[in-house]
């Protein structure tokens, strides 16, 4: 399986972090030439390698973590995202009505014709993002939701990998919009930095 993150801000080095500390490999990309993320990423661990946002899309699995606003520009890098999945952790303070009604993630999947879409690794600030999820005797939770039963099981592995608690939420405009940004309002668990004990 291949890795990839889109958008290498705050969030986009926060999960690059997380990937280091496991010593999985991830592309990262962005809007700017990869020799200008290279010492960033270098910086971060040997397995996090700055690609072209082309060559980075040639992962099975995408992080988005670009501002919200520029995921249309990444969903036309592809012509089709068939056999991809792309793991929207970003978040929208857009309006209902601009979304066309639908939460934030129901939107972006629009665009992303053909992929498996999952919302997960959104609802941590970056900084918590960044720190390693082992803490107190259990794990940092991640939330998941896809209107894709077949996506969540391959994202929780990784999230699993990255040494976190998935926790599953179900359909985007079910359980999955306790963790969606609409307008002004935050889902309720957004920024709910929760813990799963060990078993």
């Amino acid at each position: 399986m291949k890795y990839a993150i889109v958008g290498f801000g705050k969030i986009g080095q926060a999960l690059a972090h997380a990937f280091a500390r496991k010593n999985i490999d991830v592309a990262v990309a962005s809007r700017r030439p990869p020799e200008a993320l290279a010492p960033q990423a270098r910086e971060i661990g040997p397995t996090i390698v700055a690609k072209s946002l082309r060559d980075a899309l040639e992962a099975d699995t995408i992080i988005l973590a670009v501002r919200f606003e520029e995921h249309g520009s990444v969903a036309k890098a592809l012509p089709n995202w068939e056999g991809k999945t792309v793991i929207d952790a970003m978040n929208s303070q857009a309006p209902l009505e601009e979304l066309d009604g639908l939460l934030s993630s129901a939107f972006v999947a629009k665009a992303f014709t053909g992929a498996k879409l999952v919302k997960g690794f959104n609802h941590l600030a970056a900084a918590t993002l960044a720190t390693d999820p082992v803490v107190a005797g259990g794990h940092r939770v991640v939330f998941l939701s896809s209107d894709d039963e077949d996506a969540i099981a391959p994202v929780a592995d990784l999230a699993k990998q990255l040494g976190f608690a998935p926790v599953e939420l179900g359909k985007l405009n079910e359980g999955g919009a306790l963790v969606h940004a609409r307008g002004d309002i935050w889902g309720p668990l957004i920024f709910e930095d929760l813990f799963k004990k060990e078993q």
